[in-house]
């Protein structure tokens, strides 16, 4: 996990971001008072001066004063053959803005599979929860994993569905998970 900023940072200017967790649009404005609070999957997560997440694009960086937030899964973009792996390690570059743990180690992906295309493209099909289903997160995160999976070689179509259906709960959670919440 990259470190995050814990001294105030003032904005250098306007830019948008996410509230957290209702998912609404938000602006913030130049000389808004933030703290970074995480930065991970080419975002961050600030708290603001009156105590509101939200989650800051990372192309907004330099808003914050900063440089490209931490780790994104890049090598999967390379130039290849398509592999359903690297369809995998894309989104576990996509994070929780509240908890620093990617959406695949948190359990959120139910399903993900490929089917070919007769253009010799695949199409990839994911189903994934939310960690509650109020969370008004999951359009956002669903934006995300499509952008990101459809950077890795040979994929032409992404769906990704959001299911509330087994609910999500602590089991699903893999073992790096459980160890970095510190619940191993």
């Amino acid at each position: 996990m990259s470190s995050p900023r814990q001294s105030p940072i003032e904005l250098r200017r306007d830019c948008a971001a996410v509230a957290i967790p209702s998912g609404q649009p938000l602006g913030l404005r130049q000389g808004t008072t933030v703290i970074v609070v995480q930065s991970l999957g080419g975002s961050y997560t600030v708290q603001t001066d009156r105590g509101v997440l939200a989650r800051v694009d990372g192309d907004d960086g330099d808003a914050l004063g900063l440089g490209a937030p931490g780790p994104v899964g890049a090598t999967a973009t390379a130039a290849g053959p398509f592999d359903l792996e690297h369809v995998i390690e894309q989104l576990r570059s996509v994070y929780d803005p509240e908890i620093p743990i990617n959406v695949v180690d948190l359990g959120l992906v139910y399903e993900c599979d490929a089917r070919p295309l007769a253009d010799g493209g695949h199409r990839v099909e994911i189903k994934m929860s939310m960690t509650a289903p109020g969370c008004g997160m999951g359009d956002v995160l669903r934006d995300e994993a499509r952008a990101k999976v459809l950077s890795v070689p040979g994929v032409r179509e992404v769906d990704v569905e959001l299911v509330w259906e087994p609910p999500w709960d602590l089991s699903r959670l893999s073992d790096a998970a459980r160890l970095e919440l510190g619940l191993l």
